[in-house]
């Protein structure tokens, strides 16, 4: 057994990544059938990311600059990237299931993250007398949006030297230049030794024998309208003295409406773990560096978790907050007016919501906790009273009522006043739907096919409830306008129905039928913003019963497209759609509430 460990780590992987014109590449060590044995906690997995293949998953361990090692898991897709391994290299364990890589130290190029670089074809020579080498070329497609062409190019390369020296080009399309040519696809030019090597159509060169090996990359892109994915394949050839390999690549790219391959509007999910039963998921900055940050209500643990941004839509690991029995939603606003945002969560079992002042850098002190009604779900913290002063609204689920806590000054509250819903009101949205400049409640009532609005009456009282028929046991609602009238309209998820319902206004906080939209399996929460920036907001929904988010675009006068689904965790329940990585697109956070992770899905 040791003697075959010792024979696989010579097999070598050389890793290449090239977008646009920003150029990457690390040398990996290949150890099959085995995994990190991690005895100790500074070797657990600094993220997890989902991956199609191991190649992918070399790429993600690229792209992160303190990977060091990674091991791909193929029967979930699950890729584990380390950082500091502290010589684990002989704590393996045996598993068919898994293979794991090492980054060979200093052969990282560029050696640390840049934004901007030259591309260069570095020539790679190794010499093994006694082991086989294997070289992987991994070509990331780059996708651009056309009105009703689709253009694919490709380019072979071949390198001819001697000594044993494996050289490695890649190249790109999309308009861009690599080494010595301009033009509007792509060529590149690799020397080494004393040959020198040019982009061809078909080659061969041998001595006395010659194998060939194909591999085929397929790039796809998705939409509901007209797309064009243009894709760039890059081949490796290496000849030595004795024998000749070729490898050739070959692209294809297809577009097919309503589903995700590849990547169309938003990336693959990065998952990061997060306590048992996430129900509840917020994205605000909580430390004021203006890199929002992720709160999560961990509803099987009792405790809220805080994963820092840590700058490119990357978060470290959850910092845990005690709470009530069963927090079962989050939201994250400054209520006691020291322009540091609080964390205000429902405690289910507890009958209570708690309120977590910030201490400041994103520390946040003991909960302070204020009765409600019974089983409390969703909690919104807005003025209703024009004061100045965030109150609490809260659905109160076993009750059938909806609670509102108006804010006494300091970030306390005083007792609740309850008003009426229909049955098991589930979600709560606070919106001027009349436009008399005062906050209304919309209540969707999951015990029933209602949606309740009750209006303001002025002094943060509020009239009785008028309801609208909506579908079946309505779990979700948002309150956005999404026909462009500047009239607020309501958009709730029928978690019984699969489907979510548009209710647009018709004047003075009343609402036409709903027009509904088939999404996935029990949609369970629902975000409405502009994911296209074409500024029409569209609906983003959380679909418990399966394993996708759906993306339903605007189309216009307050109609959407079919849905595009993208994979996430398993029974997502939470979802909300901010821009975490600073590139002014938003992406989607989503809490899965089986897999205990949260999903970061990064916008295109």
């Amino acid at each position: 057994m040791a003697s075959t460990r010792a024979c696989l780590w010579l097999l070598f992987m050389i890793i290449k990544q090239i977008i646009g014109e920003d150029t990457g590449s690390v040398i990996m060590s290949l150890i099959s059938d085995s995994k990190f044995q991690c005895a100790n906690t500074t070797c657990l997995p600094f993220i997890n990311v989902i991956t199609s293949n191991i190649r992918n998953c070399q790429v993600a361990c690229l792209t992160q600059s303190q990977c060091r090692a990674a091991t791909f898991h193929r029967s979930t897709s699950n890729c584990e990237l380390f950082g500091d391994m502290l010589n684990q290299n002989g704590n393996m364990l045996t598993d068919v299931d898994t293979t794991s890589m090492n980054v060979i130290s200093g052969t990282r190029f560029p050696s640390e993250p840049t934004t901007t670089s030259t591309p260069i074809t570095p020539s790679l020579t190794s010499s093994l007398s006694s082991a086989s080498s294997t070289t992987t070329s991994i070509t990331k497609t780059s996708s651009i949006s056309i009105t009703t062409t689709s253009t694919t190019s490709s380019s072979t390369t071949t390198s001819t030297t001697s000594s044993s020296t494996t050289s490695i080009t890649t190249s790109s399309s999309s308009s861009t230049t690599t080494t010595t040519s301009t033009t509007s696809s792509s060529s590149s030019t690799s020397t080494t030794s004393s040959s020198t090597t040019t982009t061809t159509t078909t080659t061969s060169t041998t001595s006395s024998s010659s194998s060939t090996t194909t591999s085929t990359t397929s790039s796809s892109s998705t939409t509901t309208t007209s797309t064009t994915s243009s894709s760039s394949s890059t081949t490796t050839t290496s000849t030595t003295s004795s024998s000749t390999s070729t490898t050739t690549s070959t692209t294809s790219s297809s577009t097919t409406p309503a589903t995700t391959v590849g990547c169309s509007t938003f990336l693959n999910q990065t998952t990061y773990s997060v306590g048992t039963y996430p129900y509840s998921v917020a994205v605000v900055d909580v430390n004021s560096d203006n890199k929002p940050d992720i709160v999560v209500a961990n509803y099987g643990l009792n405790n809220t978790g805080v994963l820092i941004n840590t700058g490119n839509g990357i978060f470290s690991a959850q910092t845990i907050y005690l709470v009530g029995y069963q927090p079962y939603s989050v939201a994250v606003v400054d209520v006691n007016s020291d322009n540091k945002p609080d964390i205000i969560v429902t405690n289910q079992l507890s009958n209570t919501v708690g309120v977590l002042l910030n201490a400041g850098n994103g520390t946040f002190n003991a909960q302070t906790t204020y009765s409600v009604g019974t089983y409390p779900t969703s909690v919104v913290v807005v003025d209703v009273n024009s004061d100045n002063k965030p109150d609490i609204v809260v659905a109160n689920y076993q009750t059938s009522t909806v609670g509102v806590l108006l804010n006494a000054g300091s970030g306390t509250f005083s007792a609740q006043t309850t008003y009426a819903a229909v049955s098991n009101p589930m979600s709560v949205a606070v919106v001027d739907v009349n436009s008399d400049n005062k906050p209304d409640i919309v209540a969707a009532n999951y015990g029933s096919t209602y949606v309740s609005v009750l209006l303001n009456a002025g002094s943060g009282t509020f009239s009785t409830q008028t309801t609208y028929t909506v579908g079946n046991g309505p779990s979700s609602v948002v309150v956005v306008d999404v026909n462009s009238d500047s009239k607020p309209d309501i958009v709730v998820a029928n978690r019984n129905s699969n489907n979510v319902g548009v209710l647009l206004n018709a004047g003075n906080g009343t609402f036409n039928a709903q027009t509904t939209y088939g999404v996935g399996s029990a949609p369970e929460a629902v975000a409405v913003v502009d994911v296209n920036s074409d500024n029409k907001p569209d609906i983003i929904v959380a679909n418990y019963g399966s394993t996708f988010v759906s993306v339903l675009l605007n189309t216009g006068n307050g109609t959407f497209n079919a849905q595009t689904t993208y994979s996430v965790g398993s029974n997502p329940i939470s979802v909300a759609v901010v821009d975490v990585n600073s590139d002014n697109k938003p992406d989607i956070v989503v809490a899965n509430s089986n897999s205990n992770t949260v999903s970061v899905l990064l916008h295109c």
